[in-house]
């Protein structure tokens, strides 16, 4: 069974940059995708980012585009989120979670199809 812990969050300023880490293991054979997602008290949870495994393709948001950069380890145990130029509407609970692509990462993967999560990890941008 496929595992998933996040650290890195915290309390942050606005402007200043923190690094998530998502430490993965259980993975099969299969082709996956990892993807960061957050939900901010009473809104609905939201994709941030999304890396493939095997060939490293990515996605963002408009709204992270340009300030988020996913990435991960040679080994592919650990998915990194690097979180640059943050604002204060970043605040949220950051999650990460893990789809087998079998045809690959073409495009976003629905939050409905994201197998494994994590538990979370806080990250609160003060203006």
């Amino acid at each position: 069974e496929v595992q998933l812990v996040e650290s890195g969050g915290g309390l942050v300023q606005a402007g200043g940059s923190l690094t998530l880490s998502c430490a993965a293991s259980g993975f099969t054979d299969e082709d996956y995708a990892i993807g960061w997602f957050r939900q901010a008290p009473g809104k609905e949870r939201e994709a941030v980012s999304c890396i493939s495994l095997t060939d490293g393709t990515t996605y963002y948001p408009d709204s992270v585009k340009g300030r988020f950069t996913i990435s991960t380890d040679n080994a592919k145990n650990t998915v990194s989120l690097q979180m640059n130029g943050l604002k204060p509407e970043d605040t949220a609970v950051y999650y990460c979670a893990s789809v087998i692509i079998p045809r690959g990462l073409t495009d976003w993967v629905p939050q409905t199809d994201y197998d494994y999560w994590g538990q979370g990890t806080q990250v609160t941008v003060s203006s």
